[in-house]
């Protein structure tokens, strides 16, 4: 006899199949425990447990007060990241934390500062870079960087801009986009990452920093979730010693002691 699988294997499967085919989009949010139970006519421990066994493999991810929602980030499965990439999740995360702890306030700063040429250049150049749309396979993951360099730029503070600039060569040619985007989603992927730098681009133009702060949080948050879930599917230590050489080689650099002039 066939043994039959649980029922929470089944649930399971039948959500990630929704969310495989784009039935469930990234960012969506699940249906509630009660409507799972009606759905699938289980009891509500089945559904915890299908539930569980998605999030454990970083299929979705809760936001604390609201529910399960779909990552954005799929599980490696079907395709493998070269060593060579994977060497540099750890420091591409640490990378990514500065850029949000600088970012925001760039954000707000430049809606604050900007001149109307600027925040018109900004929104141009937001939608070229939108309008591309490329093969994930064929796209670095950070392609958006010169977008968020125009931003420090009219934050109109020169450590801001020079310092994020500094970052680039380290930052930009890191791993494809393709490692954290499946080809079957880049659509729903790329529509969303536009409604997120809108949301930047709309408060600048608005000159409400507190707005253009909390939509760059929320785009480099969620950037940040993709390579961390990359990372924990793909068994790479966050604290791994390669990104404590990186940061260590870096901070030196930087302490080359100022020019005191003529």
């Amino acid at each position: 006899m066939t043994k039959r699988k649980p029922l929470s294997t089944v649930v399971a499967e039948s959500l990630a199949e929704k969310i495989r085919s784009g039935q469930l989009q990234p960012g969506a949010q699940l249906p509630t425990e009660a409507e799972l139970c009606a759905e699938y006519d289980v009891s509500r421990t089945v559904v915890r447990e299908a539930v569980a066994r998605l999030r454990s493999e970083g299929m979705v991810v809760p936001q604390q007060g609201r529910g399960m929602f779909v990552s954005e980030t799929p599980v490696p499965r079907n395709f493998s990241i070269p060593d060579e990439a994977l060497r540099t999740l750890p420091e591409t995360i640490a990378l990514l934390e500065l850029r949000l702890s600088v970012e925001v306030e760039s954000a707000g700063l430049c809606a604050e500062r900007r001149t109307d040429k600027e925040a018109s250049d900004i929104r141009a150049m937001m939608d070229d870079i939108d309008a591309q749309q490329a093969d994930p396979a064929a796209v670095q993951i950070h392609y958006d960087y010169d977008f968020h360099l125009a931003i420090a730029k009219a934050a109109r503070n020169e450590f801001i801009h020079g310092f994020l600039a500094y970052l680039g060569p380290m930052i930009v040619p890191r791993f494809q986009l393709g490692y954290v985007v499946e080809p079957a989603l880049k659509d729903s992927y790329y529509a969303r990452i536009h409604s997120e730098h809108k949301a930047i681009v709309d408060a600048i133009e608005r000159q409400d920093g507190g707005k253009a702060r909390q939509a760059m949080r929320k785009h480099l948050h969620n950037s940040l979730g993709r390579v961390r879930a990359l990372a924990r599917a793909s068994g790479v230590e966050a604290t791994d010693a390669e990104q404590k050489a990186a940061a260590a080689s870096l901070f030196t650099r930087l302490k080359r002691p100022l020019s005191t002039g003529g």
